[in-house]
């Protein structure tokens, strides 16, 4: 298997500086304003800026953080990345029919992911029909009735699927999933299949929900934060705020981490003059550097030294009475952890001291109030289930579930994935929610589990699913297996994307391919002459308002809902009772429905309203815990550590700094000191020695799997980097090609984009740069990014 050709070639452009040791400060203001002033006017970003996470303007889709109370916030509520991805949106570069008559799919296809990106808005409706190399405009209409024929010529609903991102509202999820359970499909596959689906099956094992407990004032009054496989400094940057008001308040915080990544280590806030003329904030007060996968290991070893205090000083250490009263299966927990902890595994899966993890012990027990957050480093590996129903057994040791000041915090990336799932957006619905959808809309959904995304591909390339729909999102290039994802979807009759702007995936076409282009957040929604607003749920279960104020890109865009609307009305006719009009009209009518189906949206309409909108209850800080017993879970789990044979590497993919999820914004990485290329690959530097490689070398990154199956991803630069030793790093999705399809989690079948083993195969000729600039310069090299004073030209 090999990657498709438009990413940045072998890192020729690449020139590698030291490691960023702190995170913002007036650098990031500076490149935040910089690149939205090259997108779009200083009008438009300031009215963006000034509107960005306020009560009454939009929230940004760069991630799911929650926002301060409305009286606490900033006027600059928003970070260096959320000012980017929202001016990236708001450009003033426009994607015409004319673009598309310059330029045929086939060359589209060999652009680099940035290049489509930065060609600007979408414009009108789009379509590739059979045979054609060239997208041509098309009506509305014609459009809508292309797809509802299709899905009216299905054999089974089941040969569709819905594939939704987390960039989506409340109102669009809804519709959507209304839409494929009334045409008799559970196959909602979404991002969260991806990232945190692990989460959601850990925590509803152990704890009755999928979602997360615990809230900002938790995070800024919890005596210790433990952060577990997160850059927060680059994918969500607000919480580095709200960790410097945990320092400011006497609270402790450890990072555990492959990379030592500059946000972790210090923060300059630049709304505040310490950040702007001072040193900013140490964050870490101790920092694990894990080796990939060794986070379960550790939270047993832990678990043990907390048994084992305990034991020396009954009565001190553990909660017994939480115990007690609130959880079942301690003591087999407690037989499995005594009996099958072994301190040479533990320190040969983690990479650390034992010294250093008694002094996390010792700050454990120094902590009356702990919260555990996790991203995706912990979400994407094989063991990650247990990984995460282990550190929710550390948790309930100490009764640090259900109070203030303590809980599990899963960091959700995109601004809305976690209210996606609450209406409806999943594959495997409870029948309560199916139940509740009948009594509301008179017609029953199938109750037959549907496809998740791994699944849906499988199911593409079976030719047992014929239709494809994505609402948001970048399909192609957030999937693993690159050439096997692509090969699904050009399997397919015929695939459909509501996008806001280009990416691979309108590149990789169905016999007919569509394209349908939508609203951004930031822009003014009015439907027959009434404002409309959308909602969204954070990451910690607030639900709220967002309204932009910009002008749409173009007269032909319609919303998310309205597309979605007007779609099912064409699809459905008079099939379902479900007033389609309405909801295109006023999605004060959805939100009613809303209201009526899912439970804690009781006057969803009138509630969201209230400045700061409202928060979703949360069963488990009533201490009530919706598991079969009626309690929370302590679970045994089992698993093998991550291992490379001699001459291998444990690889994780990750995304730069100037990037969010698919979409690079440069070529550049500032925090890890990249410049100028994607395609590098980090390795420490006693690794290279071994290996006998060169910084600046360019090499063949070759995934090895057990069936004996091998994937190859093409000329990537070597840098020599401090992550843990036997362990590296690239780029997604860059590096997607070198996890197959078959590589999921147990339990949740997320890919397994962390702990590839792989190895360096060096490349004939290659050239070697030294750091600081030493590396190599010249010309482009066809397929990579235009200058940025040519961004209309094919590179």
């Amino acid at each position: 298997m090999r990657e498709p050709s438009n990413g940045d070639p072998g890192g020729e452009q690449a020139k590698v500086t030291p490691p960023k040791t702190w995170a913002a400060g007036v650098p990031a203001v500076a490149h935040a304003v910089r690149y939205s002033l090259a997108e779009t006017s200083a009008r438009r970003t300031a009215l963006n800026l000034l509107d960005i996470n306020q009560t009454k303007g939009f929230d940004c889709p760069g991630c799911a953080w929650p926002d301060p109370a409305p009286g606490e916030r900033h006027r600059n509520e928003y970070c260096e990345n959320g000012a980017k991805h929202a001016n990236d949106d708001a450009t003033t570069r426009r994607v015409t029919p004319e673009f598309f008559r310059r330029h045929p799919v086939s060359e589209l296809a060999r652009s680099s992911d940035r290049w489509l990106n930065q060609q600007g808005r979408l414009t009108q409706p789009m379509v590739k029909r059979p045979g054609s190399d060239h997208y041509e405009p098309i009506s509305w209409h014609d459009a809508l009735g292309l797809i509802a024929d299709e899905l009216r010529a299905m054999d089974s609903p089941d040969e569709a699927v819905f594939y939704t991102s987390g960039r989506a509202g409340n109102e669009s999820a809804f519709v959507l999933q209304l839409f494929a359970r009334a045409l008799g499909t559970n196959n909602l596959p979404d991002c969260s299949n991806l990232c945190h689906e692990s989460s959601g099956a850990a925590l509803y094992e152990t704890l009755g929900t999928g979602k997360g407990n615990v809230s900002l004032l938790d995070i800024h009054h919890a005596d210790l934060v433990l952060t577990l496989g997160q850059n927060p400094g680059s994918n969500h940057p607000r919480m580095l705020s709200a960790l410097e008001e945990t320092k400011r308040r006497g609270g402790r915080i450890v990072a555990v981490n492959p990379l030592p990544e500059a946000g972790l280590m210090r923060f300059k806030n630049p709304q505040k003059p310490r950040g702007i003329v001072g040193r900013g904030t140490n964050i870490a007060d101790q920092f694990l550097q894990i080796r990939l996968g060794g986070d379960l290991a550790l939270f047993q070893a832990l678990n043990l030294l907390l048994l084992e205090a305990e034991e020396a000083a009954p009565g001190t250490v553990l909660d017994r009475e939480f115990i007690d009263r609130c959880t079942s299966g301690f003591e087999e927990f407690a037989h499995h952890i005594r009996t099958t902890v072994s301190w040479p595994d533990v320190l040969a899966a983690t990479g650390l001291t034992r010294e250093q993890i008694e002094e996390l012990r010792d700050r454990v027990l120094a902590s009356e109030r702990i919260i555990v957050c996790w991203a995706m480093g912990l979400t994407q590996h094989r063991h990650a289930v247990p990984t995460i129903r282990e550190l929710v057994n550390f948790q309930l040791l100490r009764g640090n579930i259900g109070r203030p000041g303590s809980g599990v915090c899963p960091v959700r990336g995109h601004s809305n994935v976690q209210g996606d799932r609450t209406m409806g957006i999943w594959e495997r619905m409870p029948q309560s929610f199916l139940d509740s959808l009948e009594r509301e809309f008179s017609f029953t959904p199938p109750a037959r589990h549907g496809l998740d995304t791994v699944n849906s591909i499988r199911a593409m390339l079976d030719d047992r699913v014929k239709v494809f729909l994505g609402l948001a999102g970048n399909f192609v290039r957030a999937t693993p297996d690159s050439d096997l994802t692509e090969k699904a979807l050009r399997r397919c009759r015929l695939t459909a994307h509501i996008s806001t702007k280009l990416n691979r995936s309108h590149t990789v076409c169905g016999d007919t391919a569509l394209i349908l282009p939508t609203l951004g957040r930031s822009e003014r929604d009015s439907r027959y002459g009434v404002e409309q607003f959308i909602t969204v749920e954070d990451s910690m279960s607030q639900v709220h308002a967002s309204s932009g104020r910009l002008e749409p890109a173009s007269q032909h865009l319609l919303s998310e809902v309205a597309i979605l609307s007007r779609l099912a009305r064409r699809t459905l006719a008079d099939r379902v009772p479900v007033p389609w009009e309405d909801f295109e009209a006023d999605y004060g009518t959805v939100r009613d429905r809303i209201a009526r189906v899912v439970p804690g949206f009781e006057n969803f309409n009138s509630r969201v309203r209230e400045p700061g909108g409202f928060t979703l209850p949360n069963p488990v800080n009533e201490g009530v815990f919706p598991t079969p017993t009626g309690k929370a879970l302590f679970t045994v789990n089992r698993f093998d550590a991550l291992s490379a044979p001699r001459g291998h590497l444990l690889l994780q993919t990750l995304r730069s700094h100037d990037q969010w999820n698919t979409v690079p914004y440069t070529t550049d990485d500032r925090y890890r000191g990249i410049h100028g290329s994607r395609r590098v690959v980090l390795v420490h530097p006693a690794d290279l020695r071994a290996l006998g490689l060169e910084d600046g070398s360019r090499v063949d990154v070759v995934s090895v799997w057990p069936d004996g199956t091998e994937r190859r991803a093409e000329d990537f630069r070597l840098v020599s980097y401090p992550t843990t030793a036997g362990c590296a790093a690239a780029y997604y999705p860059e590096a997607n090609v070198l996890v197959p399809l078959d590589s999921v989690a147990d339990t949740s079948n997320t890919p397994t984009y962390k702990g590839i083993v792989v190895r360096l195969e060096p490349r004939s000729g290659d050239r070697v740069s030294g750091r600081a600039g030493a590396g190599v310069t010249g010309g482009q090299s066809p397929g990579s990014p235009p200058r940025s004073e040519d961004r209309t030209r094919r590179p």
